[in-house]
């Protein structure tokens, strides 16, 4: 008995000719001809798994590092065009993970047309160029240690997937309503974080003008911002309170809470509405230093510093006395650091998770989403308090 195999047939003519002939149709083969086709696939397919693999430490998606990885053995040509890929289920098992991640790493590339597929057979390789699918600009603030965690997350997780064009505009409106106004119209997605010193008042007007179906707000909601868009957010003054609150037992011990606030910051006003609130629901003393240097440190107060400059200026300041740190006078620094690990036995320290807010923002690039989400804030107690 024979089997049907259908197929395209090179033909190669005894006499030369101009060119070979490709046919296409379906042509009958015996059932050892089958056998050696079905073991020539079986070991291309085993074949490809050697440029595959998945870093199981890794904080991006299963999903999304299958797809960077085929497209990067595509590109070194590993895999070639037309070339079948493992089954979901040979995925599945080679490298144990669930098949909905599998067929998610599939569908994410056939979404963007580097593989197709056939009913029945499964996913070959369609586009043997692939060319970066995402080209984002991206605007920061200013560069900063968590600043830094952001970028290099969202750097991470969006893998060979995306081009970034990286911008800072110093918290100056004027600079950054520029870069926006003379941006390229052909990038994919706009993420901004949306902090100034002066003119933030107007940020709406410029933000608006930019597509809402390209636009990533990272960081901060805008008010006066019109339709739907995507955004991964603080919830500032909600954060502060909470985070606050969790200290409760640490903060019995003091009676008076201060937060260095300088004059000229880009702080958003929600950060004093949280903590003002706070203070004053559990009747604490409270203040708005402005500028620490000028501050005397005295026993039984806490202080919270939103800058690391005024961070350094305060534990100089607390060493020069002969208080201790943790006993007599208390500090809470926003945003976690490597450092603030390990300076003077640990900082007790209030921030958002910046590596997930990262991550989060990749994951609306990469599914075209326009979902809004709060990242969650957390206190982190050490020996400051």
């Amino acid at each position: 008995m024979g089997y049907l195999l259908s197929c395209t047939v090179m033909l190669i003519p005894a006499k030369p000719l101009n060119s070979s002939l490709k046919v296409q149709g379906i042509i009958s083969l015996p059932p050892e001809s089958v056998s050696l086709v079905t073991a020539v696939i079986t070991m291309k397919k085993k074949n490809i798994f050697q440029h595959l693999s998945i870093d199981y430490y890794s904080a991006t998606p299963k999903y999304l590092q299958l797809a960077q990885s085929i497209i990067k053995a595509i590109a070194e040509g590993r895999i070639r065009k037309d070339d079948m890929l493992p089954s979901i289920n040979e995925l599945s098992f080679e490298f144990e993970i669930a098949r909905d991640t599998a067929e998610k790493g599939y569908k994410y590339l056939k979404s963007i047309g580097v593989l197709g597929s056939v009913p029945g057979k499964g996913y070959f390789v369609k586009n043997a160029n692939p060319k970066q699918q995402r080209k984002i600009f991206l605007l920061f603030n200013k560069l900063s240690p968590h600043k830094k965690i952001i970028y290099d997350a969202l750097v991470a997780s969006l893998g060979e997937l995306a081009s970034i064009d990286f911008y800072i505009y110093n918290n100056d409106f004027d600079f950054f309503k520029r870069l926006i106004q003379n941006a390229a119209k052909d990038y994919s997605h706009y993420v901004i974080i949306p902090h100034f010193l002066v003119g933030g008042d107007h940020a709406h007007d410029v933000l608006n003008t930019i597509p809402k179906h390209k636009l990533i707000l990272l960081d901060k909601l805008v008010p006066g911002m019109e339709g739907t868009f995507g955004a991964v957010y603080e919830n500032f003054e909600k954060d502060i309170y909470g985070a606050l609150e969790k200290a409760l037992p640490q903060l019995a011990k003091y009676h008076t809470i201060k937060i260095i606030v300088p004059f000229y910051t880009y702080h958003p006003q929600e950060i004093l509405q949280g903590f003002t609130r706070f203070c004053q629901q559990y009747a604490f003393t409270y203040k708005v230093v402005h500028q620490i240097a000028n501050e005397p440190i005295k026993e039984g107060e806490v202080y919270i510093n939103l800058m690391e400059d005024d961070l350094v200026i305060l534990l100089e300041k607390v060493l020069a006395t002969k208080m201790k740190l943790g006993k007599h006078v208390g500090v809470i620094s926003y945003n976690e650091t490597p450092l603030k690990k390990i300076i003077l036995n640990g900082i007790t320290t209030i921030s958002t998770d910046f590596q997930l807010m990262g991550e989060k923002t990749a994951e609306l690039i990469l599914e075209q989403s326009m979902q809004q989400t709060a990242i969650p804030f957390s206190l982190t107690l050490r020996n400051s308090l």
